[in-house]
């Protein structure tokens, strides 16, 4: 799955904490999700544009951007816990110092169970497999 087709489905299943997500949707979501935290503060700086109010239009923009993003990254975060087959409450875990993240990255970096599992199919099963022709006798 690439850049464009992560974000898509990413976007496309908005707030679907049901389900798993692929390691490759996570980790290009999350990659996009921290080129926007990241990226508008830069280039907000270096345009150095505040209005007569004193803020700037990209930090608006880039406000309503990340607040846009927090349920879907939050959702994708959670269906790959299930890809794992881990509960989605797992996500909780982040609220303990250091230990959280370093436990949530391990946890997201692992592979998918494969096969279904209790949270849903397989999202790395697009076809079903040929399994030759005395599969079928």
């Amino acid at each position: 799955m690439g850049f464009g087709a992560a974000i898509k489905s990413v976007l496309s299943n908005y707030a679907t904490f049901s389900g798993r997500a692929r390691r490759s949707e996570f980790w290009w979501f999350t990659l996009f999700f921290l080129l926007i935290i990241v990226g508008i503060p830069v280039l907000n700086a270096a345009l150095r544009a505040p209005d007569s109010t004193g803020t700037s239009p990209l930090g608006v923009v880039h406000g309503l951007l990340v607040l846009a993003l927090l349920v879907p990254s939050f959702a994708v975060r959670v269906r790959r816990l299930h890809d794992a087959e881990f509960s989605g409450w797992w996500i909780l875990i982040a609220f303990v110092p250091f230990v959280g993240a370093l436990t949530l990255f391990v946890l997201s970096v692992m592979d998918g169970t494969h096969g279904p599992n209790k949270y849903g199919s397989d999202p790395k099963d697009r076809e079903p497999q040929d399994l030759g022709p005395l599969a079928y006798s």
